[in-house]
């Protein structure tokens, strides 16, 4: 698991979340690969477990992950739409951030693109 930046606007169970789907895109976590129990991860990231808690509970409501009790939690497959998805989302959101914008300006203009800011 990556370094998670406090000093960020991303929340951190948000930024656990999205190098989670990133890791898992780009193929790094594999299917049925386990991922380290909450406590550890919080221990290690110096977070709360209610923090890793809520980024694997959004993992799991997003299918990125399954929850097995004790057992642990694991990575799930992806399917082929879930894997361009995130590809493109994943260029687009890199472009953006090229030309110099903030994750908050990019929701902006998404947003506005998809007619949600009435």
């Amino acid at each position: 698991m990556p370094a998670v930046d406090k000093n960020s606007d991303v929340p951190p169970y948000s930024q656990i979340r999205r190098a989670v789907i990133a890791a898992r895109a780009a193929g790094n976590l594999q299917p049925g690969d386990r991922l380290p129990p909450m406590r550890m991860l919080a221990q290690q990231l110096g977070l709360a477990v209610n923090t890793v808690a809520k980024a694997y509970k959004e993992l799991e409501a997003a299918g990125a992950i399954e929850t097995h009790g004790r057992a642990g939690s694991f990575i799930t497959a992806m399917d082929s739409t879930s894997q361009k998805k995130h590809e493109l989302t994943s260029r687009y959101i890199a472009s953006m951030r090229k030309l110099g914008l903030e994750d908050a300006e990019i929701l902006e203009v998404c947003t506005h693109e998809l007619g949600l800011d009435h």
